[in-house]
């Protein structure tokens, strides 16, 4: 549940100090990162992610 002070923060950020909301989704497979170890599976996905998403600020920006 959002508390009414974390509401009203967010409006203030939005009007006062122009904060900019976007979001860019990215479809990622991450079937190839199964594991039965969990640890190496954590890993995986952190590289897989990490990589796709290397020039997402780029992409974000040239938007």
């Amino acid at each position: 549940m959002f508390e009414t002070k974390d509401i009203i923060e967010t409006i203030s950020m939005i009007r006062e100090e122009c904060l900019d909301i976007r979001t860019i989704t990215m479809g990622i497979s991450l079937l190839s990162c199964a594991d039965r170890d969990a640890k190496a599976a954590c890993e995986k996905i952190y590289d897989k992610i990490t990589h796709y998403a290397e020039g997402l600020v780029k992409t974000g920006e040239d938007i």
